[in-house]
């Protein structure tokens, strides 16, 4: 049977090529979950789930997906021991180092949301170093959340927009939803047609609280380190299922 790189032909049957969704976010859940069951330590899962995220970006990119941003580090995570956020920290450098060639010649230009000020000088480094290598690439966004929640994202565009009316740049009275998003982490990129969360979780978890207003959101039992694109498909096809309203009739 003819393939592609990671779908059959009869596969990509399945999707309307009119009706991909250019815009998808991923919280890739079920790390931890996915070790215990295997009976290995945390970093195990994290390591494998890393691995996974690459391989969907791949796939995303055939399949005919513009951006897809994953949810990598919230807020809140701070919260996990200090074990296992040094080994995500590190995890992340490595994954930036080994990956940036991948990225390179799949077209990958990758890409940043969250507040950043937090991180340590070797963190801020590997990620501006990804992205100048790849900022000439065009071919799929690869946006990572980091230090990222949906509230503090939306008190720090609060605070720009603040910052430029008292500076008369912006008017109180023009303030409009689409000027808000403007100053949202997203703008670049708009809000996602498509939400997947993955291990059976079924709620938000504070990401993109304003973009998913009218996204198709589409839950999966499947633990992130066995996501495969197969799974990605499946989403996609779904999503061309649902009737978008927008609100209307």
């Amino acid at each position: 049977m003819t393939t592609t790189t990671f779908f059959t032909l009869d596969q990509l049957a399945k999707l309307d090529k009119s009706r991909i969704p250019k815009h998808v976010a991923i919280i890739p859940d079920g790390n931890r979950r996915w070790a215990k069951q295997k009976m290995e330590q945390p970093d195990k899962g994290h390591f494998q789930g890393a691995n996974t995220l690459i391989e969907i970006v791949k796939s995303a990119k055939e399949i005919g997906i513009k951006t897809i941003t994953f949810y990598l580090f919230s807020t809140e995570n701070w919260a996990r021991s200090k074990d296992e956020i040094n080994c995500l920290m590190w995890l992340l450098q490595e994954f930036l180092r080994e990956h940036r060639e991948v990225m390179q010649q799949y077209g990958v230009r990758f890409q940043t949301v969250g507040d950043l000020s937090v991180f340590s000088q070797n963190i801020l480094d590997s990620l501006e170093e990804t992205r100048q290598a790849t900022a000439e690439c065009d071919c799929i966004n690869m946006v990572v959340a980091l230090n990222y929640g949906a509230r503090n994202e939306m008190l720090r565009a609060l605070h720009k927009i603040i910052d430029d009316c008292n500076s008369g740049t912006v008017k109180k009275e023009l303030i409009t939803e689409n000027l808000i998003a403007s100053y949202l982490d997203t703008a670049p990129w708009g809000d996602p047609d498509l939400f997947i969360r993955t291990s059976g979780e079924m709620r938000l978890s504070n990401y993109m609280l304003w973009q998913l207003a009218y996204t198709e959101i589409y839950f999966t039992d499947v633990l992130w380190p066995d996501f495969r694109p197969s799974n990605l498909l499946d989403a996609a096809v779904e999503f061309q299922k649902r009737d978008r309203r927008w609100g209307g009739a």
